[in-house]
Order: structure tokens, then sequence, then C-alpha cells
């Protein structure tokens, strides 16, 4: 076949494999799709006796990526290897200095290292594509880099990642502590052995930080993130968020500001009225706020052998349909060399307002105190209720729930200091932010 596609794909785990198959197994629809076949001429994983469902007759093995990036008889490299470094790096890097187009669906590569390799895959004039870095099976990279070009964007948010939404939506659901809902995740396979990749938002910030220079046309920053996880949410919490009529969501939000850019990853009280707050379980969510389009919310499936593969074929069949000498779609939205350097935002008032829990000795004069506190840092109450599931006594610790109205996180953080300072609290106090989003 003179103009098939030959394809080398690195990496054949759950979704290298799903690929692979779904390429052999649909190569007639895909040829009469794309005007021409895409083949997979050359495969690198570490175990080559392990089945892995796929047909490997003349398909070229190789032990490392790098050397197939360097020498396999490909026109598209696509890695599935994972990670920030080593052979995942290196061989896409080896790839686009070949001059192969690239397909990936590594977020942690593209956060660390995207503006470096754009600017490569631009001097070479070939594709680095990667839907599936991002939210899954949902098509937010193509919306953002084509469909909604000429949008100006002021914020995007969203959930984009499903073992933290699994977590908090069986919480709530079941009303299960947060290390049980840890535990059943891992045995569903939601979650890994070592789930701190997760759960402490770090999974979320990168995959925003790509959106972020997308949707605003700066450069990549991903250590420049507010970084909050789950980990300290309890189910007093998810309790206290329901009866104020929210529920609480881990939320990557990035928006433009006067001064800056803001990117911030953490726990958020949404209203339970609004779109976000139904997308439950392992579906992500992205919310993408512009002039021209207003919102656009897009929901899907954020992860799974199937979701990623489709996002990941989408790439290849774009670069099969994709001729010589067309005009290629920036990698980053706009030529690498026109990003604008990465500007963080000042710290501004959070309209939201916020939610603060204080967990307190039952004594006389705390709700005073602590509403002084608060006034003396001009934090506006919205309320302030003592919030039990127990019976009031005297000698029980009594719990009680402020939210407050728009304020600085500064003063947040400093009133809450100061009433830590007047000895009444026990253990440490919750604060979470409060988005209000438009749908």
């Amino acid at each position: 076949m003179a103009n098939a596609l030959k394809i080398g794909v690195a990496g054949l785990g759950t979704v290298g494999a799903s690929l692979v198959r779904i390429l052999q197994t649909r190569a007639n629809a895909l040829a009469v799709a794309c005007g021409r076949p895409i083949i997979v001429t050359a495969v690198s994983a570490r175990d080559a006796s392990k089945d892995r469902g796929i047909q490997m007759d003349g398909i070229a093995w190789y032990a490392d990526p790098v050397e197939m990036a360097k020498q396999a008889d490909i026109e598209v490299f696509v890695e599935l290897v994972g990670g920030s470094e080593g052979a995942a790096e290196d061989s896409v890097r080896a790839a686009l200095g070949r001059g192969l187009h690239v397909v990936t669906a590594n977020k942690a590569l593209l956060s660390r290292h995207g503006v470096e390799l754009a600017k490569l895959a631009e001097e070479k004039g070939r594709l680095l594509n990667y839907e599936a870095a991002v939210a899954g099976g949902i098509p937010v990279i193509k919306t953002l880099r084509e469909s909604l070009t000429g949008n100006n964007f002021s914020r995007i948010y969203g959930i984009m990642n499903g073992t933290c939404n699994y977590i908090l939506t069986r919480m709530e659901r079941e009303g299960l502590s947060f290390a049980d809902c840890l535990k059943e995740a891992q045995r569903l396979g939601y979650a890994e052995a070592d789930p701190s990749f997760d759960i402490e938002g770090n999974d979320t910030a990168h995959k925003l930080s790509i959106l972020t220079t997308l949707a605003f046309g700066c450069e990549i920053s991903a250590d420049q993130i507010y970084l909050e996880g789950i980990t300290n949410i309890s189910i007093e919490d998810i309790h206290a968020a329901a009866d104020l009529g929210y529920r609480i969501k881990l939320l990557g939000v990035a928006q433009k500001t006067e001064s800056g850019i803001e990117q911030r990853v953490h726990p958020t009280m949404v209203p339970l009225d609004s779109v976000i707050a139904q997308v439950d379980g392992v579906t992500n969510a992205v919310a993408l706020e512009s002039d021209i389009l207003g919102e656009l919310l897009m929901v899907g499936p954020g992860a799974g052998g199937n979701a990623t593969a489709s996002a990941v074929l989408g790439d290849i069949t774009d670069i099969a349909k994709s001729r010589p000498g067309a005009q290629e779609v920036p990698v980053l939205g706009r030529p690498a060399h026109l990003l604008e350097p990465y500007r963080q935002a000042a710290m501004q008032s959070h309209e939201g307002g916020y939610f603060i829990r204080l967990t307190v000795q039952d004594r006389t004069g705390v709700f005073a105190s602590i509403a002084t506190k608060m006034a003396e840092n001009a934090i506006s109450l919205e309320s302030i209720v003592q919030h039990s599931k127990q019976p009031v006594t005297p000698d029980r610790p009594q719990t009680i729930i402020l939210v407050t109205h728009a304020t600085m996180e500064s003063a947040v953080r400093k009133a809450v200091g100061a009433i830590k300072g007047e000895g009444y609290l026990i253990g440490e106090p919750q604060v979470i932010r409060i988005e209000r989003p438009k749908t």
C-alpha cells in the first residue's frame, strides 16, 4: 500500500493495546474515512511474550522506544509510555528530530516540555497531537486549537480527574470515609497503588496548565498553580456542603485578570443545581467561558482504555487526512515562538466566597470571638451556624460552619490563624472555596 500511513506505537498497556486492536479490526472503515490505509508497522514494550489480543504478524518489535523512534519504518510515532522524563521524552524528541509526526497522551511530558517540543515540531513541519492528554475522550484540545479560534477566553474550569470525582461521589452517596472510598477505587482500578499523583491534585494541575496555554496564548507554567488535593475532605464536609446546597468537586480553574493569569486546583463547593455538580463518578467535565460563544460545558469519559484510545485514534486520523504542503495547526494554538511569557495574577477577591468549618470547645463567647476575628480582617459573613448531627452537650466539641461573601484568601487565612491562637479550636480548620458557575 504505497500511500498507507505507517504507525509505530510505544507502550502496549491498556491504551496501547486497545489502540492497536481498533486499528486492526476497523482497518477498512478507517481507510475509507481517511482516504488511505492506516497500518501499525512497529511497536515497543517491555514484554514481547505477553498476549495482548492483537495481531503481531508483520509488525517490527523494539524493546527500546527511542530506537523505534530513530529506526522504524514509520511516519507517525505514538507515545504511550508515560512520564515527563526518560524514555518518553527521549523518544518523542528523537521522533520529531527525525521528522516524524507524533501523537501522545502524556500530560506530564507536555506540562514540563510542551513549549520546547512544540518549537521542534514546528521547525520540522510536523504535527504534535495530544487530545488524549486532557480529559480522555472529551475533544477539548481540538475545540480550543481549532473550533473556537477567534474567541477570547476569560475562564476555563472543570473536573479533570476521574479518581477524585469517583471518591467524592461515593463519599456523598454512601456516607463512606475518604479512606474507604480510596480503597474501593483502588480495588476497581480507578486509583493506582500509589494514588498520590491523583488525590493530591498533580494530575489535574498538569492538564490545567495545558488548557491554560491553549486558552490564553501563554507559555506553559505547571509550577505556578495553587495546588490542594482532596485528602483532607471529610464526610462532615460532604454533609455540611449538602445542607448548604452544594456538592464538593475537585476543580482545576484558570482565569485571566488585569494583572495576569490565575491557576488553581483545589476542592470546591458548587451549587447543587449547577450542571457541573451533576457530573459524577469517573466522568470528566470542562467548561470554557469566552466572549463570542459564552459558556460551553463538555462532559464525557475522562479515562480508561477505550476513551483514551479513541482520542489517540482521532489524532492519528487527523494526520492521515492531512496532505503535504497544507498549513498545519500550531501545536499550542499559536506558533510556539509567539506564546506570551506566563504572568501570574496578583491575588484578588474571590467572588464565590469561602466555606470554613471549625471544631471548637463548647465554651461561652466562642461565637462572638469567631465573628470578631472575621470582622477584624474585613470578612463579611453570609452565615455562621452551629452544625452538628449529635445532640448538643456541654462536654462535646461543637462544629461551627461559616460561609463568607467575596473576600481575599489572605484575609481568610489570617483570620483562621487568629482563631487558632485563641485556644478553643480542636484539630485543623477546613477552608474550601465556593464557585458559582454560570451553568
